[in-house]
């Protein structure tokens, strides 16, 4: 069994309250907007992380990261990229991308709005994390945890803060 923790848009902050809630995980997947190299090195000391980069990282980030990241995680298929929209409304690309590879998990970031839906007609676990940043217009901070055993998924977990409740 894998602990699996998911994060996105942390801009170059990230409250420790995040790092406690994944402290348990084995890995950590980064859906883009890191922010800086310094914020992608702190997370991967922390845990094995495998990160894509985002609209808003610079040319160091970009050199450390890719774009899309395909990879499997047990007996999972995973498609991870930083825009990508949501179930119903995936730009063409991203659609063809789906149709060809057939990943039982795609993680998008972005929006800062978080998302777990299960898309039947990419028959996938659709992944948005929210924002696990400090800084942005997103209300709260918000990440996943989970775990995959094999073929499955299980223990589902959100952590939401609402960024009015913290001290930044």
């Amino acid at each position: 069994m894998t602990r699996i923790g998911v994060i996105s848009d942390t801009h170059a902050s990230t409250h420790e309250r995040v790092f406690e809630f994944l402290k348990d995980c084995d890995q950590i997947w980064h859906a883009g907007d890191i922010g800086n190299l310094t914020t992608l090195q702190k997370i991967a000391q922390f845990k094995p992380t495998v990160a894509v980069f985002g609209n808003c990282d610079d040319a160091e980030v970009m050199r450390h990261t890719k774009k899309h990241e395909f990879f499997k995680c047990e007996n999972k298929s995973v498609f991870m990229t930083h825009i990508g929209g949501y179930p119903g409304r995936y730009p063409e690309h991203i659609q063809q991308i789906l149709r060809e590879k057939k990943p039982d998990i795609f993680i998008t970031g972005h929006s800062h709005i978080l998302k777990v839906i299960y898309d039947k007609k990419y028959q996938l676990l659709f992944l948005n994390p929210g924002s696990a940043g400090q800084f942005g217009f997103h209300k709260s901070i918000t990440c996943l945890r989970f775990s995959i055993d094999k073929d499955d998924i299980s223990n589902m977990e959100i952590l939401d803060i609402e960024r009015s409740n913290l001290q930044l």
